[in-house]
């Protein structure tokens, strides 16, 4: 009886709060390397949580218009000033590829460590 509970619980909530977590330490390091001029791109981070056949998805995105452009850019210019004079290209500490760089590489430690503690039995 008590493992079913806890198998529901595992499959139900506790995945939905695990989750959650993931997508808000991800997106934490990917705001830290997203590119900032006017703060719009960085401003229009969302995540999303829903349930699909057999368990749980979650989605971190932009709903700026030029996210993906700016995400999937080579960073060749970065560094280089820019022609209106407003500082340089990628300052001050954006990267290309900035969204999955904050969930696979810089936040990759801390999102296993938030799976174990939040799949602690």
């Amino acid at each position: 009886m008590n493992a079913k509970k806890m198998l529901g619980d595992i499959a139900g909530n506790r995945t939905e709060k695990v989750l959650t977590e993931v997508m808000i330490v991800g997106s934490a390091y990917a705001a830290q390397i997203t590119p900032v001029h006017t703060s719009t791109l960085v401003n229009s981070m969302y995540r999303q949580l829903k349930p699909v056949a057999g368990g749980m998805t979650g989605r971190v995105g932009y709903t700026a218009s030029y996210a993906a452009f700016v995400n999937a850019a080579e960073g060749s210019l970065k560094g280089t000033p820019r022609p209106d004079g407003s500082g340089n290209y990628w300052d001050p500490d954006g990267e290309p590829d900035f969204l999955r760089k904050g969930f696979e590489r810089d936040g990759l430690n801390d999102i296993r460590e938030t799976i174990k503690r939040g799949y602690k039995l």
